[in-house]
């Protein structure tokens, strides 16, 4: 592994890892968790990276193998050491960074919701008719998730209820991502194979809010900006990641082509307004500041 910093651009090349999701953490500003897979996910084995950056460049902090692709990652919000990934064998691992092997418990059950104290799932949630892809929490209403399917809709769900509250018929197309505003708690995005990102507000479904167009393949993740309400960023299997205000007529700030695979990861930190990471089938995990981040609104 080397870590190199080109510019403005933090880059990690993992040989024979391919990336698939990437994640600041929460506490530590600089810290960044990415999943891989051998062979593009297709057969292998998986890897969790965690990445420290410093003057330098980024530098692998600890790395953890499962014998299985890792698909997605996420941090826990109540320990800054305990991360959850996802794996191409239906379960879950739960790892601690502090530890130098692991992971500290598999869950073998696939399901939405569950609590790591809790051997087994508190709910199951039923309704999609194909492949869920993406769920992501409500920042402001408790209990609250929406996913996004291959069946073609975003769904809302309750866990008082464990049904489904609201569908949206969101795309003709599989629907690769979803996530909520946190500026306004009637908003999502989603992001689909059809190429195009819209937004929806949960008052009125009949029709997107706005429609991003741009991207020429699928897009594989979007995400909100934590600091600008109207700033959201995705990227595609085009190999790029743009910048988007969906408030201006011209909404699309800033593509970024820095990778030569699929790019597959993405997330904007919670710590700083203009720093952004990504990772990609290149074997290439990457943090910079977009330029449309560092200039003002």
């Amino acid at each position: 592994m080397s870590g190199a910093r080109v510019g403005a651009v933090r880059t990690l090349r993992v040989p024979g890892r391919h990336g698939y999701a990437a994640e600041f953490s929460p506490y530590l500003p600089g810290r960044l968790a990415c999943a891989a897979a051998q062979h593009y996910g297709i057969a292998g084995c998986g890897t969790l990276l965690i990445l420290d950056q410093n003057e330098s460049g980024l530098r692998l902090f600890r790395s953890f193998d499962w014998n299985d692709g890792l698909f997605d990652v996420t941090w826990s919000e109540n320990n800054e050491h305990i991360l959850v990934t996802c794996s191409g064998d239906g379960s879950l691992q739960l790892w601690d960074t502090a530890k130098a092997a692991g992971p500290l418990q598999v869950y073998k059950e696939h399901t939405q919701e569950w609590d790591p104290t809790v051997g087994k799932s508190l709910c199951t949630f039923r309704g999609h008719e194909s492949v869920i892809y993406s769920t992501i929490w409500s920042p402001h209403i408790p209990g609250c998730f929406a996913s996004a399917s291959g069946d073609q809709t975003l769904r809302i769900w309750d866990v008082k209820s464990t049904g489904v509250r609201i569908v949206v018929p969101a795309h003709q197309a599989e629907i690769l991502s979803c996530d909520w505003c946190k500026y306004n708690e009637n908003l999502l995005v989603t992001g689909a194979v059809d190429c195009s990102l819209r937004g929806w507000d949960l008052r009125n479904i009949r029709q997107p809010v706005f429609e991003l167009l741009g991207h020429t393949y699928a897009i594989r993740r979007v995400k909100f900006s934590p600091f600008h309400a109207s700033v959201l960023a995705s990227c595609s299997y085009d190999f790029t990641v743009r910048f988007w205000n969906f408030s201006k007529p011209d909404p699309l700030l800033e593509t970024v082509e820095h990778h030569t695979e699929f790019t597959c990861g993405l997330d904007l930190s919670l710590q700083s307004p203009t720093q952004v990471a990504d990772c990609a089938w290149d074997e290439t995990i990457k943090i910079y500041d977009p330029v449309c981040l560092t200039m003002p609104a």
